[in-house]
């Protein structure tokens, strides 16, 4: 009975995770039967380097949409892929130095002063994107797509019900307010007569995904390095989560490193095939955490009913035929919700925004993310999260942090 119940959790795993995962690819304009093969396939590479000891899923990372989107934009889809290569070299890197140095150094290199504004850039930079797309209007609001007062109903209609499923909504269905969202808000596309079912009838049932090799540009890599920073630390807290939930302690064992290593070589082979970089997702940790499912072969099976999936032709046409107001009505939350994860990191932490050094630090990375600063040598140009992370980091280790004295009637 046992063998039998695995594979069904699994799926059931999968479905958990599946709002969030084709979110990603429809927002970038990758192919979202690739993003199925390579979040599958990668889980399957991170079992692997972690002995099979993890009970986590890896999909689609939301940290990398910006960047993306403007990788796309300015290079292509390949030479996007490569730089995102690149970002996976660098969790692999991280794992290197937690194997030889211990974890310490992230939290000296990373602190939350540095991490949290940065969080809240992923989220406020995309929000003008969220609001054209809720508003019928291409992402960067050239195009119109479909007309205002339509647009505007079918947003509301998905935000309201991805709100509504994740405050008030029981058990495992409070997990996927996104595919909450997205099922209600396609039924509301399909009462206004906007869905185009074309690609569906035209696509073939087995079809293989379109996969895209990688090329490698100096631009996109030295964009997407810095990047990285922001899952990297997500990373360690979703291992966290997941070690408390189970009650093992996995950065001992299999080890920080191994984790880490592992969500490197998944982005690698992501990109490799033109996939969105991969992360651990807290859905899955939320649904394991529910379930009490803790055996990691039911993840090994979650990933290969992905990639069984990611063959289905029409599944993906069919996934091409959300509109646009859909996405941008669940992204008008999700993204704020991101920002909201970057600012709890800084009240969390207790992080003195009184202190002149920490409140230039963010006050300095908000204004140039926001605020689209730029800094250009000959043809390269830094922007965005990339900018942002790398000011951060310099600023956190140039600034004198202030040591506070310590009175002793406190004691």
């Amino acid at each position: 009975m046992k063998r039998v119940l695995i594979p069904l959790q699994g799926a059931q795993m999968l479905f958990v995770a599946f709002g969030a995962l084709v979110l990603m690819p429809l927002l970038t304009g990758l192919d979202t039967s690739v993003a199925l093969f390579t979040a599958g396939f990668g889980t399957l590479l991170f079992q692997l380097v972690t002995k099979r000891q993890v009970p986590i899923f890896l999909a689609s990372s939301f940290a990398f949409i910006a960047p993306i989107l403007y990788g796309v934009q300015t290079w292509g889809i390949p030479a996007t892929m490569g730089g995102l290569m690149a970002a996976g070299v660098v969790y692999m890197l991280l794992g290197l130095s937690v194997k030889l140095r211990g974890t310490g150094f992230i939290h000296r290199l990373l602190p939350p002063v540095v991490v949290g504004p940065v969080i809240m850039i992923i989220g406020l930079g995309l929000a003008p994107v969220a609001v054209n797309m809720a508003l019928g209007k291409s992402g960067d609001g050239s195009i119109i797509i479909i007309e205002q007062n339509t647009a505007l109903f079918i947003s509301l209609a998905a935000l309201m019900t991805t709100v509504l499923v994740a405050v008030f909504a029981k058990g495992l269905v409070r997990l996927m307010p996104i595919l909450a969202g997205i099922l209600v808000g396609y039924g509301a596309s399909l009462a206004f007569g906007i869905v185009d079912f074309t690609p569906v009838t035209q696509a073939a049932w087995l079809a293989m995904p379109n996969f895209v090799a990688p090329e490698f540009n100096w631009h996109a890599i030295l964009f997407m390095i810095p990047v990285a920073i922001a899952p990297a630390v997500e990373h360690i807290g979703d291992i966290l989560a997941i070690s408390n939930v189970t009650g093992k302690d996995y950065l001992k064992k299999p080890g920080l490193h191994r984790t880490l290593t592992g969500d490197g070589i998944a982005t690698i082979a992501a990109s490799a095939l033109g996939g969105p970089p991969n992360t651990t997702y807290s859905e899955v940790t939320g649904a394991v955490t529910l379930t009490k499912s803790f055996d990691p072969r039911i993840m090994t099976w979650t990933a290969i009913t992905a990639i069984t999936l990611a063959f289905v032709g029409k599944l993906g046409a069919l996934m091409q035929t959300i509109p646009v107001p859909v996405m941008g009505g669940i992204m008008c939350l999700l993204f704020g919700s991101i920002a909201a994860v970057g600012l709890n990191t800084l009240i969390r932490h207790q992080v003195d925004l009184s202190e002149p050094r920490n409140l230039s630090i963010v006050g300095v990375t908000l204004v140039f993310g926001i605020g689209g600063m730029a800094f250009g040598i000959g043809s390269f140009s830094l922007t965005g999260i990339s900018l942002c992370g790398i000011v951060a980091i310099l600023m956190n280790l140039i600034l004198p942090t202030v040591k506070k004295p310590h009175s002793d009637e406190t004691h």
